[in-house]
């Protein structure tokens, strides 16, 4: 088994120029050290049964695309990409969001961090004001 050296990324600096190589190479890493901390804790066989690809009922995505009337039909294909893209959507505007919890000495998200990221952030800009 390779060992493999994380380094520490901090979440007080904001990444305004996102690149979805360092993203996805980052988001890679993630994954790949979670997998051996369940491999440390449950077993080697525990953590091949947990690993999915997504985390987002796909029937509920579906459900929800449906509800649109343009679509009468979702491919399985389709369904996991709007999956996938929700998750990633999620999960950005979370970490950007806990830098400002962080900043408040805080570990809970709040509304007031979301706020904040989505001012802060331009590819955020098309949030602003769905909160209120």
């Amino acid at each position: 088994m390779a060992a493999t050296v994380a380094t520490p990324v901090t979440p007080t600096e904001l990444d305004h120029d996102r690149c979805g190589s360092e993203e996805e190479t980052r988001g890679a890493e993630v994954e790949e050290e979670i997998q051996q901390q369940q491999q440390q804790h449950t077993g080697p066989a525990a953590a091949v049964t947990h690993n999915r690809l997504n985390k987002l009922p796909l029937s509920r995505i579906k459900t929800l695309m449906k509800t649109d009337p343009d679509v009468s039909l979702a491919s399985q294909e389709s369904v996991f990409i709007i999956a996938k893209a929700t998750e990633l959507f999620v999960e950005m505007i979370a970490k950007d969001a806990l830098v400002y919890a962080q900043q408040g000495k805080r570990k809970t998200l709040q509304r007031k961090d979301l706020d904040n990221a989505i001012e802060a952030i331009d590819e955020f800009a098309f949030l602003e004001g769905t909160l209120d």
